[in-house]
């Protein structure tokens, strides 16, 4: 059992696009805990079409916290994704609520350790870092923790001190840090993106918009032969590997990167 935690600094490099379409492939139970804290709930709306009335979730959880109950809660929470073995753990349903999650996180983090028992990996959609509410504990407690950009030069620049601090706050820990990158050659590899930022290239996805459609809002189906859907299911294999595994830590600084990125990145293009 592995929990991993996917997060990006800033943009829209699709973070809950690809904790849904890693649910939907990954080969055994699996729970997808959506915890970006801006609400909402962009998976109950987005790739569930707004169809299915689901009053629970976080906020739930967040009420039987009072009580000691999240454990024991939890399983009642959960809607299942058809087709495949996942389910969903929604998130909260309004940016507001963000402040009350905070010592929700902690204990989350025990009950979905638990899992263990019954054989379930755990998928968490972390959001933007940044933000009022980010569920810190779950990046910070998970076996793996992704860092997810995309190959722009303003992509990257904006993805550095993110990878800095993800590094510095999970040197203590047993938590491993890595990247996606998103649409790698646009223009940079995978490769210059991992080494700019310091961390070990986990895997990367295609840039596929119209599959990506499929999995945020609902559009059309997702084709076994999409760029996409290859792309998900070599990503959690590596993923799967990764976590069990271990990802090497990054030892070199990036002070450097503010004054050299594009000779850092294989020169400007």
């Amino acid at each position: 059992m592995a929990i991993i935690a996917l997060t990006a600094g800033s943009g829209s490099p699709g973070v809950s696009t690809t904790t849904v379409g890693l649910a939907l492939c990954w080969p055994r139970p699996v729970v997808l805990v959506e915890a970006d804290p801006t609400g909402g709930s962009g998976i109950l709306a987005g790739y569930f079409q707004g169809q299915v009335a689901h009053d629970g979730g976080l906020i739930e959880l967040a009420m039987a916290q009072r009580e000691d109950l999240v454990a024991a809660e939890l399983a009642h929470q959960l809607l299942d994704l058809p087709g495949s073995q996942a389910r969903l753990l929604p998130g909260s349903r309004s940016h507001a609520q963000a402040g009350s999650m905070t010592t929700l996180w902690p204990v989350l983090l025990d009950a979905l350790r638990d899992l263990d028992a019954t054989g379930q990996d755990v998928l968490v959609d972390a959001g933007r870092l940044g933000l009022v509410g980010s569920p810190a504990p779950l990046l910070y407690g998970a076996d793996l923790t992704l860092l997810l950009t995309r190959s722009t030069l303003p992509a990257v620049i904006a993805a550095t001190s993110w990878a800095e601090t993800l590094r510095d706050q999970t040197e203590a820990t047993a938590t491993r840090v890595g990247v996606v990158v998103i649409g790698e050659g646009h223009p940079y590899s995978a490769r210059e993106v991992s080494d700019a930022l310091g961390l070990p290239l986990v895997g990367t996805l295609p840039w596929d918009r119209r599959s990506a459609a499929v999995l945020s809002r609902a559009r059309g189906s997702f084709s076994r032969r999409a760029p996409l859907r290859s792309g998900l299911s070599a990503l959690g294999e590596a993923i799967r590997v990764h976590a069990s595994a271990g990802v090497g830590r990054p030892v070199s600084p990036l002070a450097w990167l503010a004054r050299s990125v594009p000779q850092t990145l294989g020169g400007s293009r």
